[in-house]
């Protein structure tokens, strides 16, 4: 066949166009197309093939067969159930973990206390602005000393280093020698920013290190409640510390 003739023939081909939707059927929906149905048909047929070959292993199997699942299987409201084995554990293992519990977050904890005694070691000569739990007091006899107390005059500087709460020099020390250290507003304001969140950092580290302390308290509680040890509990668990307990004192050999 020539690719004239199949030309021709594809020229005179009718273009292909679905039927119109009847009236009458207007209510049940539109028409199935052809390439649904078949696609519908394909499926209904491979769940019928499933359900004989289903039907067929049902029927080739031995009724007297033993296997291990039937012992933790059972049929609830018509529905086939597996039970789910529970995890049997010694007191003894379970002592064991909890053990290993305790060591790991003492260990987190001794690693956390040693970072905050090196941050102490970097901050124990600084104070960042208004965040310092020190205070200094001054102790002066009449009310007239308080309203006359010059802080400048007191702590024997200028007016302009009375707000350092360190490398504050004496006046007999500033005739001698200049200032040392930055003196640019600019960078005396970052500085104290800097030293703010080293010490919200300080702050965080100890909160942690607390936390930490408290939860290895809990788990030795429950530790200790695993012993068969008569016991009555002395005060209720908390988010600051465990539950106490008394235990009855019994004599070991």
């Amino acid at each position: 066949m020539s690719a004239a003739f199949r030309k021709a023939a594809k020229a005179r081909q009718r273009p292909h166009r679905e039927r119109a939707q009847p009236a009458a059927r207007t209510k049940l929906g539109l028409l199935e197309k052809k390439k649904d149905y078949r696609l519908r048909a394909h499926d209904y047929h491979k769940k019928q093939n499933a359900l004989r070959a289903l039907q067929k292993k049902a029927l080739d199997k031995n009724p007297d067969e033993f296997y291990f699942k039937m012992i933790r299987a059972e049929v609830k409201d018509g529905v086939h159930v597996i039970k789910q084995p529970k995890d049997e554990i010694t007191p003894e293992q379970v002592k064991l973990m909890r053990t290993q519990d305790i060591k790991y977050i003492e260990m987190k904890r001794v690693a956390e206390a040693k970072k905050i005694e090196r941050l102490k070691a970097e901050l124990h000569l600084l104070d960042a602005a208004g965040s310092g739990p020190s205070r200094h007091l001054f102790f002066v006899d009449t009310e007239r000393e308080v309203r006359e107390f010059d802080i400048a005059a007191h702590l024997d500087t200028v007016p302009e280093l009375v707000d350092r709460v360190y490398n504050r020099p004496t006046i007999a020390t500033l005739q001698r020698e200049t200032v040392k250290g930055p003196t640019d507003p600019a960078l005396l304001k970052k500085l104290a920013q800097q030293r703010k969140n080293q010490y919200d950092l300080l702050r965080q580290r100890i909160e942690r290190e607390k936390a930490m302390f408290v939860i290895s308290q809990k788990i030795q509680t429950k530790k200790d409640l695993l012993d068969k040890t008569h016991k009555v509990k002395v005060k209720k668990e908390t988010t600051t510390g465990p539950a106490i307990y008394k235990f009855k004192f019994q004599r070991k050999r």
